[in-house]
């Protein structure tokens, strides 16, 4: 397609982004009425939104536009798994510049589209806006299939922590990124474009999780909502963490220990969920901490090897 979005205008960049999108069997009614119709046999939706900004979340320098709309919709799709739900649609708002290349955009929707078809779910609608900085902002709904959701507030003192999915992929890619290289590939790749395990969230409500959050912020914070939430301590143990070879030699080249990208870093959007002890969990859940009893006088708090986390890390879009 040649072009920029302003030469295809509104509606031209709107008949072309919908053309790109398949039926779904969760869809009564899709792109091009007021409003889309998505099923939901329990009765109940799960609901969530981002908002990602050009130079703030993505930079088109380092991803394509295909790579930003995976990563822009496997971040909210985290989300819907992360409460025990099932993915099921998605909306998509888009501010764009008049100038930017209509490919872009169309690119983008091919990458939201195939994300979509990892998680099961599907694009159903958004609306388009004319702006300086490019900026995609992401709603997805859920279906909890009759489970009750997971939240962050039901960890019990005597659970065990366990997760599932990449730590600290992300955060390493980026570092290599930040550095001017593009290599090793597959951390790069991490970061362009996270691979939550979809299935994981629901598996782990079936499992009987008690609590529940995706990896966005980065391991220790992300407890930290779970322990405050709940009203629990969490200690983590760093011996039960697996850190990858090439992520070690990564560490080395640029001075981290790589266990700071792995407790700190965010955007791998593994799970990470709560479970009785006596809960047995599949291979594909690593346990790597306990829930334990507030200790007097303190606060809700998550700790690694019994101390706290100190080093950098964690996620706060107004701390500077």
């Amino acid at each position: 397609m040649q072009g920029t979005v302003g030469e295809l205008g509104e509606f031209g960049l709107i008949r072309e982004l919908t053309a790109r999108l398949p039926p779904h069997a969760a869809v009564d009614l899709g792109p091009g009425d007021d409003a889309a119709v998505v099923r939901a046999a329990d009765g109940r939706v799960v609901a969530t939104t981002d908002v990602l900004l050009e130079g703030r979340h993505f930079r088109r320098d380092w991803s394509t536009a295909y790579d930003v709309g995976r990563k822009s919709a496997a971040q909210n799709l985290a989300d819907i798994a992360a409460m025990g739900a099932v993915p099921t649609a998605l909306l998509l708002g888009l501010v764009v510049p008049a100038d930017l290349p209509a490919t872009w955009a169309t690119e983008l929707m091919d990458g939201l589209r195939d994300e979509c078809k990892v998680a099961g779910a599907a694009v159903v609608g958004g609306d388009v806006v004319r702006g300086d900085t490019v900026t995609v902002a992401i709603t997805a709904l859920g279906d909890l299939q009759g489970r009750r959701p997971v939240t962050r507030s039901g960890a019990r003192p005597g659970d065990v922590v366990a997760v599932t999915g990449w730590l600290g992929w992300s955060a390493a890619g980026y570092t290599v990124l930040s550095r001017g290289f593009r290599s090793p590939r597959a951390f790069v790749e991490a970061h362009r474009r996270p691979e939550p395990p979809y299935h994981a969230g629901p598996a782990a409500a079936d499992l009987g999780a008690t609590a529940m959050i995706d990896v966005s912020d980065g391991l220790v914070a992300d407890l930290g909502h779970v322990a405050a939430a709940s009203g629990v301590d969490i200690d983590l143990h760093a011996a039960d963490f697996d850190i990858p070879a090439q992520m070690a030699d990564i560490g080395q080249a640029v001075g981290v220990d790589p266990l700071v990208w792995v407790l700190s870093g965010g955007e791998d959007h593994a799970i990470v969920a709560c479970f009785p002890a006596e809960a047995a969990l599949p291979a594909r859940w690593r346990v790597v901490g306990r829930v334990s009893a507030v200790r007097p006088g303190r606060t809700a708090a998550v700790t690694v090897d019994g101390a706290p986390w100190d080093r950098a890390g964690g996620w706060d879009h107004f701390s500077g």
